[in-house]
């Protein structure tokens, strides 16, 4: 077998359907600081640290304008920490809320070290924000090998630096034996720069964000529709394999390495 453990990102991936728990979180935050934004503000740049996802919320223009219109000068690196130590003891309240697992989690896992995999994991989350995920999760049956966390990192997604973690924790020599699996586009450029096999996620994480029962209501038309444009933004980010959810994984590797 070429491949020898699989890193999983976090919310959307394994966990939180959809993508939920940090939205309403940065659209709180900022509305703590008088400045409204959308949820699809929210989610555009997932998948990042969340402070570099917040400084690059803050660099969307119109964003950067209203906080002009709002504190009457441009957004500075102490706005950014102000708006980051607020940020995560809100996102540390909710976390736990949303850790409920994708369907076919525990399944997968079992399947992938019935094969001799080990199972990683990376996260935008801080490691505070991750103490109030890790129990509810391994409740639910998944408890992966490690975590690697955002402020773990000197430098964090979409850099590969996460992967080299992971690498040195599970005792995998090359990053090229991993397989890297993420709904973000971030996620995917953390799996592409270490030069891992890189399988995006479409239907359970950010870019559709909608839970599993929204989902499930769907037309099968608009479902289709939806995958298709998630699988794109994944595919163009450098994903090698996209599937709809975690479920479909053991699949798609009994296919590229049987």
């Amino acid at each position: 077998m070429r491949y020898e453990a699989v890193i999983f990102d976090w919310a959307g991936t394994t966990v939180d359907f959809g993508s939920f728990a940090p939205m309403g979180v940065f659209v709180e935050t900022f509305a703590d600081f008088g400045i409204e934004v959308s949820i699809d503000e929210a989610r555009a740049p997932m998948g990042l640290p969340k402070r570099a996802h917040i400084e690059a919320m803050l660099a969307v223009p119109r964003i950067a304008a209203a906080w002009r219109d709002a504190r009457g000068a441009a957004a500075t690196q102490a706005d950014v920490d102000a708006l980051y130590a607020l940020f995560v003891p809100k996102n540390e309240t909710v976390a736990a809320r949303y850790a409920t697992l994708v369907p076919g989690t525990v399944e997968v896992m079992a399947a992938l070290r019935a094969r001799g995999l080990k199972i990683g994991s990376t996260t935008g989350y801080t490691r505070s924000i991750m103490a109030h995920v890790l129990p509810v999760a391994a409740a639910q049956g998944y408890s992966p090998d490690n975590l690697v966390c955002s402020d773990d990192l000197s430098e964090g997604r979409p850099g590969p630096q996460g992967m080299v973690r992971c690498c040195e924790d599970l005792g995998v020599a090359l990053p090229q034996a991993l397989i890297k699996v993420d709904d973000t586009v971030p996620g995917i450029l953390e799996g592409v720069s270490a030069g891992a096999l890189t399988i995006g996620v479409a239907l359970s994480g950010n870019a559709v964000g909608l839970s599993a029962e929204a989902l499930a209501a769907l037309p099968a038309a608009e479902v289709d529709s939806l995958r298709e444009k998630a699988g794109s933004i994944l595919l163009e980010a450098g994903a090698d394999h996209v599937i709809d959810t975690i479920a479909d994984l053991p699949d798609l590797l009994s296919r590229l390495d049987p």
